[in-house]
């Protein structure tokens, strides 16, 4: 949609329901302007949190070759929505984005049987990232980046506990194979302690200032991996020697960035590293699988309303291997920004750690139910309105955002 106006000077980037076409590549065109050195502005609680950027014909160019709905705003109709944002009346408020971060996403150098939904987005999106993965994060490289994204990864060395369904398939023997040679070149002994090493490097850069976003297996094993610092929490199947006996009365809470009091899954057959995932003690039929977001003060709490922006506050459930957090063990510093009340679990949460940031997203793929191993790709250009993935994007955005000092 286009509308022209006289004397025409921003772009309207709309993001309601009704009037865009492409939510996700909107979020492109708003990384695109940034990287031209043109700021813009996020619209918080404004038409499902909508963008306004600079007018160009190189802009509305853009936006018509991505499919992006725009409107074409005068001065004076730009003035008048930005006052009618600052009225204390409203749940509003103009964010104004500055530069576009450097992306990266850690992940292995091989073709993983399943796929990773932040890399789809970001690549539907056409927003560019580079990627790492233990070297990278062991020589420092993370320095170079502003947003850092963790997947479907184990970093407590249990491949993912796998084991019981997949020690025979062939991507398992050569993942383990190959984990093994990468930890052996990188002087470890095992993979657990290359893991460990690699989580440390993590929880540094963003207690440095850094923004780390991670979703599935990749949230609460980085959690388990640092609470066991010098444990060996690993079967003889993972790292080739036994346990050590009482591990659990040893996990230190304090180490983690946003869980405490949970037990860990001693059993190797067991396809699950603690009770901070809530997938086997879900009673949810899928039908009525959401979960919903909060509503935070735009105007005093900028942060988590920024990463709550959305046409619906109401969001498709989706499974993982972990697939949402035991409401019971988020540490009490840690802001709940999605969760499904009646069933004890959040789903969505975000904490500071230092001079940084994290996000930690329950869940494999926000358009697949219950992905499972092997299954296809999903294809965005089915699902381009996406809130769930909608989510990813706001994560992205974030470290564009002008720091203000915070007001609670």
């Amino acid at each position: 949609m286009s509308v022209v106006s006289v004397r025409a000077s921003r772009v309207l980037i709309p993001m309601d329901a009704e009037y865009q076409k492409d939510h996700l590549k909107a979020y492109g065109i708003a990384y695109w302007t940034l990287s031209k050195d043109l700021k813009v502005q996020w619209l918080l609680n404004y038409r499902g949190g909508s963008f306004l950027l600079p007018d160009s014909e190189e802009i509305r160019k853009e936006c018509t070759i991505r499919g992006v709905s725009y409107e074409v705003l005068s001065d004076n109709k730009a003035k008048g929505i930005l006052d009618e944002i600052s009225s204390p009346a409203k749940n509003q408020e103009a964010v104004v984005l500055e530069k576009a971060p450097r992306i990266v996403v850690y992940s292995p150098k091989g073709n993983a049987p399943w796929d990773d939904a932040v890399t789809m987005v970001l690549t539907y999106a056409e927003i560019p990232y580079d990627v790492v993965y233990d070297e990278e994060v062991l020589a420092d490289k993370l320095l170079m980046y502003d947003w850092l994204h963790l997947h479907h990864e184990d970093f407590t060395g249990q491949y993912g506990k796998f084991y019981r369904a997949y020690k025979m398939a062939p991507w398992y023997i050569e993942q383990k194979k190959e984990a093994e040679k990468l930890a052996a070149k990188l002087g470890y002994d095992k993979v657990s302690e290359a893991k460990l090493a690699v989580a440390l490097k993590i929880r540094d850069y963003v207690v440095g200032g850094g923004f780390m976003f991670a979703m599935c297996s990749a949230t609460d094993s980085f959690d388990i991996a640092l609470s066991a610092e010098g444990v060996d929490i690993c079967e003889p199947m993972f790292d080739g020697d036994p346990s050590d006996p009482n591990y659990q009365s040893r996990i230190d809470y304090d180490k983690t960035f946003a869980f405490t009091g949970f037990a860990l899954e001693r059993d190797p057959n067991v396809y699950e590293f603690s009770s901070i995932d809530m997938t086997a003690k879900r009673r949810i039929a899928r039908e009525v699988d959401y979960f919903t977001l909060m509503e935070f003060s735009a105007k005093w709490d900028p942060v988590p309303t920024m990463l709550c922006q959305n046409h619906t506050a109401l969001i498709k459930g989706f499974m993982g291997q972990t697939t949402s957090f035991n409401r019971g063990e988020v540490k009490s510093s840690v802001l709940v920004l999605g969760e499904n009340k009646a069933n004890g679990e959040a789903r969505y949460i975000h904490g500071i750690k230092g001079k940084g940031f994290f996000t930690f997203y329950g869940g494999h793929d926000p358009e697949d139910y219950q992905h499972r191993v092997g299954d296809p790709k999903t294809e965005l250009e089915l699902h381009p309105n996406s809130p769930g993935y909608r989510l990813i994007l706001n994560n992205i955005l974030f470290p564009a955002a002008k720091k203000k000092k915070h007001k609670t």
